[in-house]
């Protein structure tokens, strides 16, 4: 089960997730699926993850993708 700091670490990571490359990225938005498929974390919590994984997700909308990328 994912602790509070872990939480903080996963909204973290999502704000820094345009300078990381893809899998890295992608690793962060699975950890923020965890977050948010957890009912035992505080209900305030999962909703800001997931107001900034939705950020994240539109913005990978638009993102020109090369090579092996798969966005």
């Amino acid at each position: 089960m994912p602790s509070a700091s872990s939480v903080e670490q996963v909204y973290a990571d999502l704000d820094k997730i345009e300078q990381v490359d893809s899998v890295t990225g992608a690793v962060y938005r699975e950890r923020a699926q965890d977050i948010l498929a957890t009912p035992s974390i505080a209900l305030q919590l999962r909703k800001a993850i997931a107001d900034r994984l939705c950020q994240i997700n539109q913005l990978l909308m638009f993102k020109t993708v090369d090579g092996e990328d798969s966005y």
